[in-house]
């Protein structure tokens, strides 16, 4: 059973061999997804807070053409409380940030997407801060 959390069975489900799909930062996953995880390619959030080099390795693994997703439940809902499925733990903002001008330095961007904002009519923050940059 397909849920909105379990957003990346679809692309895995008859592509088990895609080789260059990386998640960096999750703190999780639905039971539907297991099967098609290649944890080689997983870079789970709490292993990225004790070992920032795991930044560097889900890097050195990308091809030369990427394209980025950021999903904004990545965040902790302290930084990030307007998404969908807020979830404690994840990078902090300048922490990704870094990490993606790593990425831009290094490999050439095709493409770029932000989803998972639902704003909030009482705090704006959210909204400006997924903008910036």
């Amino acid at each position: 059973m397909r849920d909105h959390r379990s957003a990346m069975h679809a692309p895995w489900q008859g592509y088990a061999s895609l080789p260059r799909l990386f998640r960096v930062g999750i703190r999780s996953m639905s039971a539907g997804e297991l099967p098609y995880a290649d944890m080689k390619r997983i870079f789970p959030a709490h292993e990225l807070f004790y070992n920032k080099t795991l930044y560097s390795n889900a890097l050195n693994k990308l091809t030369e053409n990427v394209y980025i997703t950021i999903d904004l439940d990545v965040f902790d809902p302290s930084l990030m409380p307007s998404t969908g499925t807020p979830e404690p733990g994840g990078p902090e903002y300048f922490e990704l940030l870094h990490f993606l001008r790593d990425v831009a330095k290094k490999k050439n961007v095709v493409g770029f997407d932000v989803v998972e904002l639902c704003p909030s009519p009482v705090n704006k923050a959210p909204d400006f801060g997924c903008s910036r940059r």
